[in-house]
């Protein structure tokens, strides 16, 4: 199999860790990236040492370029997603995938009618411990499964939180598509949400849900940029599935080094290895072996029904059934 030509639109925060993972990737190249504002995509391009393109047309329409990684603000996902797939390349679109459903449900069609694969940007079910964790709920070692708990306890700076749209959004989402991953769908969600520590910008930096399963189950998510936890056995993130029979879970503190990273106040390492697998997964296995991501763009509308579903239950004060 030949190698895959990478093209990146959007050359934000995140970009780092992506670029930082395909040059890991043998069978793998960033050719070049298009950003929004130049100083940011020259000096994006100086660091990961590739072409910047002068419009995002022009590198969707490069001919070497054969899968586009989606790496803008949420708003422009949608559009960027199309023009690429318009374009008939191979999509990696971050999370959130859409600002909506029919955003996602646009996006999904036209996937369909190029014929190429839109993997969303799931990253944490492609993590080992995470893997596990559903081989051990679908294989019935844990027994029937009770509770569930997603958490994430991690202060962020007021300037870099204004850049995104609150903790229901950016976080609650990752949560929406682990829960879905191990647990199934979910049937009621109960939510509420806070803003603790923020000053000037007005989104929230605290929120939590109650969901109801289909199955029976209980799951717990609780998102924040209000704190960290750093008492002993921190909730920095974890995910901790209990059953009948058993109960296991997977945490970011499994691996932590003491130097801060470009928002938090140390550097938890097994984060960068989840966007690792996740881009090695999109490349090797959905791209050259034809297989189907472990979580699709049907999974992401169901995780942002269930985003939508926690928002209008925080603004109604009510529980909310899962359409």
């Amino acid at each position: 199999m030949r190698d895959l030509t990478i093209g990146f639109i959007g050359a934000g925060d995140i970009s780092v860790l992506h670029a930082e993972a395909i040059a890991q990737i043998p069978f793998a190249r960033l050719k070049g990236l298009w950003n929004i504002t130049d100083d940011l995509a020259n000096e994006k391009c100086r660091l990961f040492n590739c072409h910047k393109y002068p419009t995002a047309e022009s590198l969707v329409n490069d001919p070497e370029i054969d899968a586009v990684f989606i790496l803008t603000v949420l708003e422009s996902h949608h559009k960027y997603t199309l023009m690429a797939l318009h374009a008939g390349k191979h999509v990696y679109v971050e999370k959130p995938v859409g600002m909506t459903v029919a955003e996602i449900e646009e996006m999904a069609l036209a996937a369909e009618a190029a014929g190429k694969v839109c993997m969303p940007g799931h990253n944490y079910i492609y993590e080992p411990g995470v893997v596990r964790t559903k081989e051990l709920l679908h294989s019935g070692k844990l027994g029937h499964l009770v509770s569930l708990y997603v958490l994430y306890n991690i202060q962020h700076p007021e300037i870099v939180a204004a850049r995104m749209p609150g903790v229901i959004r950016q976080i609650l989402t990752h949560h929406a598509y682990i829960t879905l991953f191990l647990a199934g769908e979910p049937w009621k969600v109960s939510a509420m949400k806070s803003t603790i520590h923020y000053e000037i910008i007005t989104q929230e930096d605290l929120a939590m849900a109650t969901l109801k399963m289909k199955n029976g189950a209980l799951v717990h998510l609780c998102a924040s940029f209000a704190a960290d936890d750093h008492a002993g056995d921190p909730w920095t993130m974890m995910i901790k599935a209990i059953g009948t029979k058993g109960a296991t879970r997977y945490s970011y503190r499994d691996w932590v080094e003491n130097i801060p990273a470009q928002v938090h106040s140390q550097t938890y390492s097994a984060y960068p290895y989840t966007i690792l697998n996740a881009d090695q997964y999109f490349l090797e296995n959905c791209i050259r072996r034809n297989e189907e991501p472990h979580s699709t763009l049907e999974d992401a509308i169901i995780a942002q029904k269930m985003v939508e579903a926690v928002e209008v239950s925080i603004s109604e004060e009510r529980v909310v059934t899962i359409q």
